[in-house]
């Protein structure tokens, strides 16, 4: 039931982002819907309109993965957004993943421990940081003391103050960071533990309730990451992530130097910037 609310509300938000000149309709003087209107996504998708406004009421139709494509076309959606759609019409197209998961194995440990001094944290399945390395708890050090339904990075960047005012600038990374969370944890959507964070980040968090239904989705980038530290101040990293073979599940980000900086160096001596 969550997941085919999920994909109704997801189609009406990309339909509402949607211009009509995008696809070739003229807007009109008398156009009060912001972006299509269904009859519109009906006809370039060229399905009924009553068998489209029924998926985009939530109701338990099945539809097949030509029409799905059919509709990603039309909506204009991007290869991550296809496949999130997919994904919440009943098409996984990804391995099941056991969401439970909260050990790290040996191997990645070792990664961990083999990147110093740059800063890095290993991701479970539902974005629960399940290890890291001395130099990121040395980056954020509330780490080390949270309680275990704190230690999530979603749940740190939206509801953790620390958290809040490490990052630099905080929007943009919470708001990238919530694109990629709900395009990773699509297949775990009916899983307690994600309803469960995705309730509590709502009712402590004025950012995630107003962007959490506009049903961004987004797949990871390399970029350059900022941190305001307390002791040691202004640090600058590009940030990537590694997905282990032997742990697909797994999510491995480094917060690689960046050439010419020393904020690593800095950060393991905890000396500031002169």
């Amino acid at each position: 039931m969550a997941r085919r609310a999920d994909l109704a509300a997801f189609l009406r938000a990309r339909r509402a982002a949607v211009a009509p000149e995008d696809v070739g309709l003229e807007r009109g003087p008398r156009r009060r819907t912001p972006g299509l209107r269904r009859e519109e996504v009906a006809l370039l998708a060229d399905v009924s309109v009553s068998w489209y406004t029924w998926l985009e009421q939530g109701r338990p139709i099945n539809a097949s993965v030509d029409v799905l494509d059919a509709l990603a076309r039309a909506l204009r959606l991007d290869p991550v957004e296809r496949a999130h759609l997919l994904e919440l019409a009943g098409h996984p197209t990804r391995q099941p993943i056991d969401p439970g998961r909260s050990s790290c194995p040996g191997g990645v440990l070792e990664l961990l421990r083999s990147v110093e001094p740059a800063p890095a944290y290993a991701l479970g399945p539902t974005w629960d940081l399940i290890a890291w390395n001395h130099s990121f708890a040395t980056l954020f050090p509330p780490i080390a003391s949270l309680p275990a339904d704190e230690c999530n990075l979603v749940w740190l960047l939206f509801a953790n103050d620390d958290a809040r005012a490490l990052n630099d600038p905080w929007e943009s990374e919470a708001r990238r960071t919530l694109s990629q969370y709900r395009a990773e944890v699509t297949p775990m959507r009916d899983d307690p533990a994600v309803a469960s964070l995705v309730a509590r980040l709502q009712a402590a968090s004025a950012e995630f309730r107003e962007w959490w239904p506009q049903y961004d989705v987004a797949a990871f980038e390399t970029h350059r990451r900022v941190f305001n530290h307390p002791k040691v101040g202004r640090l600058e990293f590009e940030t990537e992530q590694l997905v282990p073979v032997a742990a697909p599940d797994i999510r491995v980000v480094v917060h690689l130097p960046v050439e010419g900086d020393d904020s690593a160096r800095r950060l393991a001596e905890g000396r500031p910037s002169r």
